[in-house]
């Protein structure tokens, strides 16, 4: 997986926009104003931050050695996953729908209406 599929697929989520957080060289996506996904480069390595229950993020942490606790981020309910480890890239787009529907479940009604999420 490379950032830049990984960041189109992203944005191909209803609502999702996409800002650069210069501090951390990453791109934020987001869905209202929650960021579900953040690209960015972690020790030299790809990697992509993905919001999820704190059950999940423990699950993906146990199953795959590239999930790690999330890089600048709550740790218990984001993970730093490495492009470049052992995660099937298939499981990224999977990690990708269920951060984007975490995300969308937190907003108010209002905002997911204006969305027409």
């Amino acid at each position: 997986m490379d950032q830049s599929t990984l960041l189109s697929y992203c944005m191909t989520k209803p609502g999702a926009v996409q800002s650069v957080r210069q501090e951390w060289q990453a791109n934020q996506i987001k869905v209202g104003e929650v960021m579900f996904a953040m690209t960015h480069t972690v020790d030299g390595r790809p990697a992509v931050s993905l919001k999820s229950s704190a059950e999940m993020a423990e699950a993906l942490r146990s199953a795959f050695n590239a999930a790690v606790p999330g890089e600048r981020l709550n740790k218990a309910h984001w993970s730093t996953l490495f492009l470049d480890g052992d995660i099937p890239d298939s499981q990224f787009y999977q990690l990708v729908d269920a951060s984007w529907q975490w995300a969308v479940a937190g907003l108010p009604e209002a905002t997911r209406q204006t969305l027409n999420i």
